[in-house]
């Protein structure tokens, strides 16, 4: 026996199909995009070399070797970590780092491990290295994004190589950057005015 539906019952079984369909292939309410990775410095971003330009290598996985002095991933989340080298014809070399945490509180706890992890990075260096002898110096805080701060570190051993480097670390959101600038000398040929443009720069850019 056949079963005829008059064409009103049928558009109303056509327009429920088709709602259920949509509900099948629509995104979960609340759903958002993905988040887009963070943007990493470009080569003119550091602080000016006097006589050579800067080079950017590729944005690359996996944390650098040149904070590894300072800066490591030991007591930490297994973050995903990415990165960024730069370099001169010269002396002077640079590198960023991203880490994407969990949450904002997460990303607050990572910011203060690292920047507390390069406080204390020049007594680590004399502990670790006696013919080594090792100064850190504060520049401050800077009022971007969640925040910022720069520091100094010199080096010299006993054999006369003398070195200087600026680290800093900042936070936007749930995201984490730290910079490092070095070159052979002393603090008095560090580019700190510069430095701290570059850490702005590297903080308002992630996103």
């Amino acid at each position: 026996m056949s079963l005829h539906l008059p064409a009103s019952a049928l558009r109303a079984l056509t327009v429920a199909a088709l709602a259920a369909g949509a509900v099948l292939t629509a995104p979960a309410a609340g759903a958002t995009p993905k988040e887009a990775a963070p943007a990493f410095l470009s080569a003119s971003q550091l602080p000016p070399h006097p006589t050579s330009s800067w080079t950017a290598g590729p944005v690359t996985d996996g944390f650098p070797d040149e904070l590894g002095m300072c800066v490591s991933t030991e007591g930490v989340p297994g973050y995903d970590y990415r990165h960024r080298r730069f370099w001169t014809d010269l002396d002077a070399g640079a590198v960023q780092l991203t880490v994407v945490a969990g949450t904002s509180a997460q990303a607050k706890a990572l910011a203060q491990h690292y920047d507390d992890l390069i406080r204390t990075c020049a007594d680590r260096i004399e502990e670790a290295s006696p013919d080594v002898e090792a100064e850190g110096r504060n520049y401050g805080t800077l009022p971007v994004e969640e925040g910022a701060r720069v520091r100094g570190l010199h080096t010299e051993t006993s054999w006369g190589a003398t070195d200087i480097a600026l680290l800093s670390v900042g936070r936007d959101g749930r995201t984490v950057t730290v910079v490092k600038w070095g070159q052979m000398g002393d603090f008095q040929d560090a580019p700190v005015a510069a430095f701290k443009k570059t850490t702005r720069t590297a903080v308002d850019k992630l996103y």
